[in-house]
């Protein structure tokens, strides 16, 4: 049986999105020094962790 090694649906949209949030705002609280980009970087990388639990689940875990 082959494993799909490749994350689709849900998964990819949860680790595309976290993904991005989390660089824009590691950009951002480069630029300005605002405390409050720090939680939206925990937050992108909160969301991108769950698309791969999702990914994880749909896929049969760990080899």
């Amino acid at each position: 049986m082959k494993a799909n090694t490749s994350p689709t649906g849900l998964a990819l949209l949860l680790i595309l999105v976290g993904l991005l949030l989390s660089f824009t705002s590691i950009t951002a609280a480069f630029l300005t020094h605002e405390p409050i980009w720090r939680y939206l970087i925990a937050g992108g990388c909160f969301v991108q962790f769950l698309g791969w639990v999702v990914h994880g689940r749909r896929s049969g875990g760990a080899a």
